[in-house]
């Protein structure tokens, strides 16, 4: 199978053609979405509620997920936003970055003594980096240059019957191409981590799973609780879940059959092909943007009740095996699935559905969040406490 996409000067092909405008912290925010506010297209606000007062494990993995999002194939020029005394190493984010061949540049707002000399500065900058971007064109790329990201939200009985399986399938069969799929969500695998782990391909991988298991269970027992009352959500149980172990089987069903390769920290680069389990919470917003910053260039996200949510540089495929949700939210629905239950569509033509949109979006179709506008936020996964 092939796509049409844009290459980078590392290799790496995207499926989208944006500059990203990157806050090194929370603190310049303002200054990226003005920025981007002049610009306009295809510049993309690249922004965070991170970046400072924080412990180094946190502020590491901060800077190793903006240095992902920048090297995400889908962007092809970065520029780097300053406050000046952040703790995370803007000049670092920068230099790695640049390792991939593409134009980065940065501006400080302390060395530009404010914000608005930092956005008339950004703003020529920004528009120098989309004359770049401009001239690229797409050409031909293989499937085996695709890494897909999944994840499952605002989950419902449908979604372990019908869409997680059908997204199990289109795992296997992108795989089977030659992709690779990442997909997350720790806090789903509880109770069900034992029969994910047999597909691990060694014992290292199997205990790195239990192990992340087990971190986010001592987590919530941390601060005096269980994660009862968090999982399943209050979403979850009005769309008929139950249990979080009911709960987990069907989210690892998404995850396909083939073996586990590898696995990773949030927001880490995968160093195998194939099948990778990704460190991350539940919480869509911060998962996303780990998938995304891990490489994949796009996103296949399952919905029992509509969850509308997009990412600003990685589109996001939303689907449905809900009839009714396809009748309420179906403006935000990407691939419906709901002829699964009904039994008007078998399981592996639902896979084969959801890999033929993946190629159409890679090509260049536009995803319902991107027609919509749903694609603002972005945010970074931490661990410690803020101090």
């Amino acid at each position: 199978m092939e796509f049409m996409g844009y290459k980078r000067p590392d290799g790496s092909v995207g499926v989208r053609n944006y500059v990203g405008i990157i806050a090194a912290v929370v603190c310049a925010n303002e200054v990226v979405n003005a920025i981007v506010d002049q610009v306009g297209e295809p510049t993309k606000a690249l922004t965070h509620n991170q970046g400072c007062c924080q412990l180094k494990p946190d502020l590491e993995q901060i800077e190793r997920t903006l240095i992902g999002i920048g090297k995400n194939p889908n962007i092809a020029a970065v520029l780097v936003v300053s406050l000046g005394c952040e703790s995370v190493k803007a000049d670092r984010i920068v230099e790695e970055i640049k390792k991939t061949g593409k134009p980065v540049e940065k501006i400080g707002i302390y060395d530009l003594k404010g914000s608005t000399n930092a956005i008339e500065q950004g703003v020529k900058i920004a528009k120098k980096l989309v004359d770049y971007a401009n001239e690229s064109e797409r050409t031909p790329a293989s499937i085996k240059d695709l890494t897909i990201g999944i994840k499952c939200g605002a989950s419902d009985t449908t979604s372990g019957l019908a869409s997680n399986p059908a997204v199990g399938v289109a795992t296997d069969m992108m795989i089977d191409a030659g992709s690779s799929v990442i997909f997350g969500e720790v806090t789903e695998f509880i109770g069900a981590e034992h029969i994910l782990t047999k597909r691990a391909v060694n014992e290292d991988v199997a205990n790195k799973i239990y192990g992340y298991v087990n971190a986010m269970e001592k987590r919530a027992e941390a601060v005096g609780v269980d994660l009862r009352g968090s999982q399943p959500t209050a979403g979850n149980i009005r769309g008929g879940l139950t249990t979080i172990e009911e709960k987990s089987l069907g989210a690892i069903i998404k995850g396909g059959t083939r073996t586990i390769q590898e696995v990773v920290d949030y927001s880490a680069r995968p160093s195998k092909k194939g099948l990778i389990v990704m460190n991350t919470p539940g919480f869509e917003i911060t998962v996303l943007t780990g998938l995304a910053a891990a490489g994949a260039q796009i996103l296949l996200f399952t919905t029992g009740l509509g969850a509308p949510q997009g990412h600003p540089m990685t589109p996001v495929v939303k689907i449905t095996g809900n009839s009714q949700t396809m009748e309420r939210m179906g403006d935000h629905i990407d691939v419906d699935v709901s002829g699964i239950l009904s039994g008007t569509l078998t399981m592996d033509a639902a896979g084969k559905k959801i890999v033929d949109e993946i190629v159409e979006v890679a090509n260049g179709k536009q995803t319902r969040a991107e027609i919509l506008g749903y694609t603002k936020s972005m945010d970074v996964y931490v661990l410690g406490p803020v101090v």
